[in-house]
């Protein structure tokens, strides 16, 4: 077998080919395999397959790309219903050609694992692969790269667009610290490379001496994502009163659980809890191409969920007029410096964004080395609406007409209700209201992970629209679509 370092040598020449307008044959291996800590597993166990169904939308991209053969790798079937679903969201001459260049590869999962272990595991799925690859230029889009990732590059001979795990430890928490401080990007005031209470209690004393005003710290793991392993321990109780100096530790040691602390032995960082009279938490995306060459390719609003609004579940595109610039502009420079450095492929850089009198201040607070919750909707919308993100203005503008659109996105839509409707269900509600994406206008909704609905009556969508407001109130009245249709097929003893 090549080794990796070989098999890289090719990514440019098949990662030119898969662009826009591009006809030369090729293959794109899609592999959503979410590798990670085994407790972060564990907590998704129930969610590993819907969250890959997610990455099914890159079959839109194939209308635009006409010599790409795409091959989706997946715990599950997700039905053909589905994947006709999103051929037809594409002009009628092009569904027959898309359709038959998207290739589902079945890796079933007793077990929580990640498809690329699981693949491994399966001789014959490796080589059904293969036959679809045959002599066509070929390469792998994964979710993240891990050793697993590398090992199944390896045995089927192909590169990999992504950062090599020699390099993973790049996007871990502590090392995005000292790449922002590296490239002038502002963080907050905190302390990386912490591992256990005294380390915790050092650097909240060091915080507190910086800003004595401080309210809070957030710790979180190095290798953590999605704020699963993010902790707020606030610094003052209800009345505004400080934690004593003496009694610090003693009070990080109470608010910290045991399973955190082991996880903490392996890395992590303190940062100031962030405050202001307006607080957001906008991210930038960036593709970094085989050459080392460097673009921002949108930025977000996150949505944020938790008992203190530490979890990632949807996303705004694009971010605030008043900052989406600054994030641009410091996006590049940390992607600019982690090409320095070797990393290829898409990441991400999330920041806070506090507004103090009128002014917002912006800071990085991590860099993800992956794919996250913003990709598979900025693929929905510039698969279906071609056009640029003007990286000063802060905006989408369509090729076709030169208009802007904007988009709201969530993975977490649920109601338990909702365990009632099909694929075929939510899809017919949807499209019955009225709101299914319409290719003439360049708006609607565009739904996915439907096969969490039987497992936890959830799904997710991408909502465009021409405004703002257009976008939400899209994503509002799916919900309600949805909530009616529930009903219905309760009242009917459908469910």
């Amino acid at each position: 077998m090549a080794s990796l370092e070989e098999l890289q040598a090719r990514l440019g020449r098949v990662w030119s080919m898969n662009q826009p307008g591009r006809t030369e044959e090729h293959v794109v291996v899609e592999l959503p395999s979410f590798s990670l800590a085994p407790s972060m597993m564990a907590h998704y166990r129930t969610r590993l397959v819907p969250l890959e169904h997610r990455y099914l939308v890159a079959m839109l991209q194939l209308a635009g790309i006409p010599g790409c053969e795409l091959v989706f790798v997946t715990s599950a079937h997700p039905g053909e219903r589905v994947l006709d679903y999103y051929a037809g969201f594409l002009p009628e001459q092009l569904r027959h050609s898309v359709r038959s260049r998207m290739h589902v590869v079945v890796v079933p999962c007793i077990e929580p694992l990640p498809v690329a272990v699981a693949l491994l595991q399966r001789p014959e799925a490796l080589e059904q692969i293969t036959a679809i690859v045959a002599d066509l230029p070929a390469m792998i889009e994964p979710w993240n790269v891990t050793a697993a990732e590398v090992a199944v590059a390896e045995r089927l001979g192909l590169p990999i667009n992504g950062t090599a795990p020699g390099l993973w430890s790049l996007g871990f928490k502590s090392a995005a610290r000292r790449v922002f401080h590296e490239t002038g990007v502002p963080t907050p005031v905190g302390q990386e490379d912490v591992h256990d209470l005294a380390d915790v209690a050092r650097a909240v004393r060091r915080i507190r001496r910086a800003h004595p005003g401080a309210r809070g710290v957030v710790v979180k793991h190095d290798n953590s994502g999605a704020g699963d392993g993010n902790l707020v321990i606030d610094l003052r109780d209800a009345k505004g009163n400080e934690v004593p100096r003496a009694a610090l530790r003693g009070y990080i040691a109470r608010v910290m659980p045991d399973w955190y602390r082991v996880d903490l032995a392996a890395g992590g960082v303190v940062e100031e809890l962030v405050s202001g009279s307006s607080f957001a938490s906008p991210s930038a995306q960036v593709d970094i191409s085989p050459e080392g060459a460097v673009v921002v390719l949108s930025t977000h609003e996150q949505v944020l969920s938790g008992e203190r609004g530490q979890v990632y579940t949807g996303c705004r595109f694009p971010a605030e007029p008043a900052y989406a610039a600054v994030l641009a502009r410091h996006a590049q420079a940390v992607g600019e410096r982690l090409a320095q450095e070797g990393a290829r492929g898409r990441l991400g850089v999330d920041f806070v964004a506090v507004r103090r009198r009128r002014q917002w201040d912006v800071f990085a607070i991590e860099v993800n080395l992956r794919r996250g919750g913003t990709t598979h909707p900025f693929t929905v919308l510039r698969s279906l609406v071609p056009g640029r993100y003007d990286v000063e203005a802060g905006v989408w503008v369509a090729t076709a007409d030169g208009t802007a659109r904007f988009y709201s996105a969530t993975d977490n839509m649920l109601d338990p209700a909702w365990r009632a409707l099909d694929p075929a269900a939510a899809i017919d509600a949807v499209c019955s209201a009225g709101l299914t994406f319409d290719p003439a206008s360049g708006t609607g909704v565009v739904l996915h992970m439907l096969s969490d609905l039987a497992v936890h009556g959830r799904c997710g969508l991408t909502a465009i629209g021409v405004t703002p407001g257009d976008a939400e109130r899209l994503a509002e009245q799916t919900r309600l679509a949805l909530d009616a249709v529930s009903r219905q097929r309760v009242a009917s003893g459908l469910s």
